[in-house]
């Protein structure tokens, strides 16, 4: 499976004006899967995988209500083989996508799309959807020398 592109058609980003602090929810959402015809690939289908990326700030005390939304939706598309094509689009009509196939596809719509996230939580002055590495003081770690 390799990747030929990745596009964006909607983003969507609110903050209420009594935003309170609460659970941070990321949720990512397979919406179609369909064959995509492109000319330049011999032996290979092509697939495409629409998309949506939500990240939802609840209410600390009322879990239902929602303080700020950022709302991603696109579509990947990918080339394999004819046979792991007519895989996935048969488990599709299902509504069933493989682990083989949707482990991957959500790393990289992740990848993808918490770049966007961060930069629109950063101008709504939103909690991060994710963490970031921290430094720390390391503690001295005291050693001894057997040559003394």
């Amino acid at each position: 499976m390799q990747l030929l592109g990745f596009n964006l058609k909607k983003i969507s980003a609110e903050r209420s004006p009594n935003f309170k602090r609460g659970p941070i929810n990321t949720n990512i959402d397979f919406k179609d899967v369909t064959e995509e015809k492109i000319e330049f690939l011999k032996d290979l289908e092509a697939i495409k995988v629409s998309f949506s990326f939500i990240v939802n700030y609840s209410d600390p005390e009322d879990k239902q209500l929602n303080h700020g939304q950022i709302s991603l939706e696109g579509d990947v598309s990918l080339s394999m083989d004819k046979e792991e094509a007519k895989d996935i689009l048969k488990s599709w009509k299902k509504k069933e996508v493989s682990e083989k196939f949707r482990i991957p596809l959500f790393n990289y719509i992740i990848m993808k799309c918490s770049t966007k996230a961060l930069s629109m939580e950063d101008e709504l002055n939103l909690p991060t959807h994710m963490s970031f590495p921290t430094m720390r003081k390391d503690t001295p770690v005291q050693t001894t020398n057997k040559d003394q």
